[in-house]
């Protein structure tokens, strides 16, 4: 039996694409700092990610779904605390993650990385800089590693989507949800599940020419 580990595990795209996994019949462990995941662990803290690397031991598949949001801000309102803040959680967690856990991978010779990116990573939402800056960073992180595993057997792909309904985005604005949301020509918000069945896709065995790319899940938002 193949084995998952998902970040942000305990609720929103991370619990869905954990349930979704299971349904595979891959073994998923999900890892949060909220209460209700498998291991409760803060992604940016070295020490603790390694502790976990041992406990859990090689896994076949990593979903990095843990994130934050950060402030909803005008750029030059924003700090350098923010700043940080957010990017250590969105990129630098998922480097730790990676770290961690892909050498397992290479020397099974088989592996998926699916990092959730966002289409915020691509345009860029006013008020949002911070967390806009932090997706495009994982796009080019998962760029950058695709092709540097390439050879290896381990896919890295990233996933994009659109306003998802999750608790995340539960705690953003409503004007800039409502702006967000009118950019999707579908006219509604995506649901966890169906970003879940992009995730599995591309932990599968199905997937088998493709790393270092973008999928969009977006109702028509994405462009390019």
């Amino acid at each position: 039996m193949r084995r998952a580990l998902v970040t942000g595990g305990a609720s929103g795209l991370g619990a869905a694409a954990a349930v979704r996994l299971a349904e595979d019949g891959l073994e998923v462990v999900t890892v949060d700092m909220a209460n209700g995941a498998d291991h409760v662990l803060d992604v940016t803290d070295d020490d603790a990610v390694a502790a976990l690397a041992q406990r859990v031991g090689p896994v076949d598949v990593l979903v990095n779904s843990a994130g934050v949001v950060g402030p909803n801000a005008p750029l030059v309102e924003t700090t350098s605390q923010q700043w940080r803040q957010v990017l250590d959680v969105n990129v630098v967690g998922t480097v730790a993650m990676m770290r961690a856990f892909v050498p397992g991978m290479v020397g099974a010779g088989w592996g998926r990385v699916v990092n959730l990116a966002s289409m915020a990573g691509k345009d860029g939402n006013p008020n949002l800089s911070i967390y806009s800056a932090s997706k495009a960073a994982v796009i080019a992180l998962t760029k950058s590693a695709g092709k540097e595993l390439a050879t290896t057997g381990v896919l890295v792909n990233a996933v994009a989507p659109a306003v998802i309904a999750t608790p995340m985005n539960a705690t953003t604005a409503p004007d800039v949800l409502a702006h967000i949301t009118s950019l999707i020509p579908m006219k509604r918000v995506g649901t966890a599940t169906e970003v879940a069945e992009l995730i599995a896709w591309l932990c599968s065995e199905n997937v088998s020419f493709s790393t270092g790319a973008v999928y969009d899940i977006s109702g028509g938002r994405a462009t390019y």
